[in-house]
């Protein structure tokens, strides 16, 4: 048995190099768009800045090479400027030029934007949510490029500015209920703490 894109219960869409190729309904109701707005446009009018566009695809395209599948949480946002946190999960049809043909599965996120701003900068805000993700310092540099001092400083300064004393306590400060809106993607009703499981 196959299914269409459209037959997904979760907004997904098809890209070619980062150029939406189709995309489901609900895809398009996540961004508060019809589908004829998207096709063929760029996921970059997604993405509150082109800046953020240019740092989560130079992370993705390490990432999703070999056929490897990506998770990552951003903020992206509506056709009316509305910023939310997603949960965006992908994979590579192409192993050997990963945005070739790729696919995604996007999800909302119940976690605050304007809160907090001033203290998150683009590269805080990054490795936060690698933290989130359970990886360790040295995983973190590693993905975004950096030193494994230059991460633990980052988060050091974050944790003294906002008053926190451990990882549990920062990670439960910036995800409060980290919960994927609507139903998970596993047969059991099950996913990991503030993620969606990759559905294709």
């Amino acid at each position: 048995m196959r299914f269409e894109l459209s037959d997904m219960p979760v907004p997904m869409a098809f890209a070619t190099h980062r150029i939406i190729r189709d995309c489901n309904v609900a895809f398009a109701d996540l961004f508060e768009r019809q589908r004829d707005e998207i096709i063929d446009r760029s996921f970059a009018r997604l993405y509150p800045r082109v800046s953020d566009f240019v740092r989560i695809g130079e992370m993705w395209v390490v990432h999703m090479s070999g056929g490897r599948r990506y998770y990552d949480e951003r903020i992206m946002k509506t056709a009316g400027g509305r910023r939310f946190w997603c949960a965006v999960n992908g994979r590579s049809r192409t192993p050997e030029n990963p945005f070739a043909e790729a696919i995604y599965c996007f999800q909302p996120m119940v976690r605050p934007v304007e809160d907090n701003h001033s203290v998150l900068t683009d590269r805080r805000r990054q490795i936060l949510t690698l933290v989130a993700q359970g990886k360790t310092n040295a995983e973190i540099a590693d993905e975004v490029a950096l030193s494994k001092r230059t991460v633990e400083a980052h988060r050091a300064r974050l944790m003294r500015q906002i008053g926190v004393r451990n990882a549990a306590e920062l990670i439960t400060w910036f995800a409060k209920l980290p919960v994927p809106l609507g139903k998970t993607c596993y047969e059991d009703g099950t996913a990991p703490p503030g993620r969606v499981p990759f559905l294709v």
